[in-house]
């Protein structure tokens, strides 16, 4: 049986938010220009998301 219309904007959603998760721990690792790197595709991928911060939260907790 096919998906309906809401049931793929969910999925690809909850993969979205998976696959920024995963980029922010890459990020925490990364330094110049590789962060930079994924600054930009988290950029395309969701570019309403406010990355910088959130990276900036992370590492503040993390001290």
């Amino acid at each position: 049986m096919p998906r309906i219309e809401r049931d793929r904007e969910i999925a690809s959603r909850r993969h979205r938010r998976a696959k920024l998760k995963k980029l922010e721990l890459k990020a925490l690792k990364a330094t110049g220009a590789d962060r930079d790197a994924i600054v930009e595709k988290v950029r395309r991928m969701s570019p309403l998301y406010n990355f910088a911060g959130r990276i900036a939260e992370l590492e503040a907790a993390k001290k």
